[in-house]
């Protein structure tokens, strides 16, 4: 089983991809750093509740859509 920050950042990035963001926008959009957004989508960072609440405003999602 794959860990479920890995399966998170996957599905942010479909959910980003399908909203027609390059990540470098939606990592502006969000107020994050490009290396940042790309750690969250490859399953490298943590992200905190706080950062998890932005993703998912970003993307007009309720946030237990960035959960598998």
């Amino acid at each position: 089983m794959e860990p479920l920050r890995l399966l998170f950042g996957q599905r942010v990035a479909a959910l980003r991809r399908a909203a027609g963001y390059k990540q470098d926008e939606f990592a502006e959009r969000c107020g994050f750093a490009r290396s940042y957004m790309s750690r969250i989508e490859t399953g490298g960072a943590n992200p905190s509740l706080d950062a998890i609440e932005v993703l998912a405003l970003a993307l007009k999602v309720p946030v237990k859509e960035l959960f598998p």
